[in-house]
């Protein structure tokens, strides 16, 4: 099992050093098609886990629900709408726990400060942790031991425009170490070390204020936009998930003790397709710029590459929910497909959230049958007079 872990953080440093500079990606399938599997390939992943058990309870929805600590993640700009005055979340993650992996998980803490009726700042700390495994040549021999880990400190400024819109900036730290004092092919590996920033917006606007008040909200979040990176000296580095993330919810308070909330979330990363020629060569923003365009198969396989997410929360008295959802992508360009389902609790300042994945197809997923939790706490209301 912990081979299997090597392979996970090794293999992935090794097949950059093997592959040749202009590798040939086939896209072209056995029976003539060329819809075949061309998922796009990036560096520290992790960065797009979602960790929030709420967003993990509604098929990973997240841009435009209402905002607690975990916003960072999906859309920061809504921290501007928050009502509390300060908030804090600690999510953990089991990661491969359908294999009886323990010591492999997903950690984040998150938290925000309003400064006064406009602004509110935040911060996240995102910690990934692949467990002890011992490290080999390619005739089996020991190479020691190592913990590979990844993480992620981010800051973020988020501020009301106008009384329905916002705009929030985080600036992040992303720190990679996979196998970091290893060689392949006698060229040393390191740990990757990048910069990035996410950009996002929110709009917030009220529905029948007079009786039952809704509410509509519409997000739009690119995140991990950022230097490219590497575990070596190469010049050849590897780009960041960059993603582009546009978001719709919609909140009906039917009285005062039921609400529902329908979200939908469309994700689309900003990173180069693979094909025939060096795509790695680009630039971080000729790749942001040219991803919409650049795929193969044409228009047909662009839209191949958007995620889907749709989610459903439910609220007693704003004390119990329940919550569902599905996320869906091309089986082309990764296959991942599940419903989610989860349940929370909040009291006085105490928030509890779980969520549980149930795939759908085949392909296993690293979430599968796992349940996962988030403890959130938000101090005191807001009362404006935060100058």
């Amino acid at each position: 099992m912990k081979q299997f872990l090597f392979t996970i953080a090794f293999g992935f440093i090794a097949c950059l050093l093997v592959t040749p500079a202009y590798a040939q990606v086939n896209l072209r399938c056995a029976d003539g098609t060329e819809n075949c599997v061309n998922s796009i390939q990036t560096a520290v992943p992790f960065l797009r886990i979602v960790s929030d058990a709420r967003s993990g309870a509604m098929g990973d929805v997240g841009l435009a629900i209402s905002p607690d600590a975990n916003a960072i993640h999906f859309n920061a700009s809504k921290l501007a709408f928050v009502d509390n005055d300060l908030g804090l979340s600690a999510t953990y993650t089991p990661w491969l726990r359908a294999l009886g992996l323990q010591d492999v998980y997903l950690a984040y803490l998150t938290g925000y400060k309003r400064i006064n009726e406009v602004q509110t700042v935040g911060f996240g700390l995102r910690y990934f942790s692949l467990g002890n495994i011992a490290f080999t040549d390619i005739n089996g021999g020991t190479l020691g031991t190592g913990r590979p880990n990844e993480f992620e400190i981010a800051l973020t400024y988020a501020r009301q425009l106008a009384p329905n819109f916002a705009v929030a900036i985080s600036p992040k730290f992303i720190y990679s170490n996979l196998a970091s004092g290893q060689t392949v092919n006698n060229i040393d590996i390191s740990a990757g070390i990048a910069g990035a920033a996410d950009v996002s917006f929110t709009y917030n606007t009220k529905l029948n204020v007079t009786q039952n008040p809704s509410n509509l909200t519409l997000a739009a979040a690119i995140t991990n936009l950022g230097t490219k990176i590497s575990y070596t000296k190469s010049i050849n580095k590897d780009f960041l998930p960059a993603n582009l993330g546009l978001g719709a919810a919609w909140e009906l308070n039917f009285d005062e003790f039921n609400s529902i909330t329908i979200a939908f979330d469309i994700n689309k990363l900003l990173v180069p397709t693979p094909d025939t020629t060096n795509f790695k060569d680009k630039s971080m923003f000729a790749g942001v710029l040219s991803s919409f365009g650049d795929a193969p198969g044409g228009a047909g396989e662009e839209f191949r590459e958007l995620m889907y997410s749709i989610g459903v929360e439910y609220w007693y008295d704003k004390q119990f929910a329940v919550r569902a959802g599905y996320y869906t992508e091309d089986q082309t360009k990764g296959n991942r497909k599940f419903f989610t389902v989860g349940l929370g609790l909040k009291y006085n300042i105490f928030g509890l959230n779980f969520s549980y994945l149930v795939p759908t197809t085949n392909q296993r997923n690293p979430l599968d049958n796992t349940l996962r939790f988030s403890l959130l706490f938000d101090f005191a209301a807001f009362d404006g007079d935060g100058e």
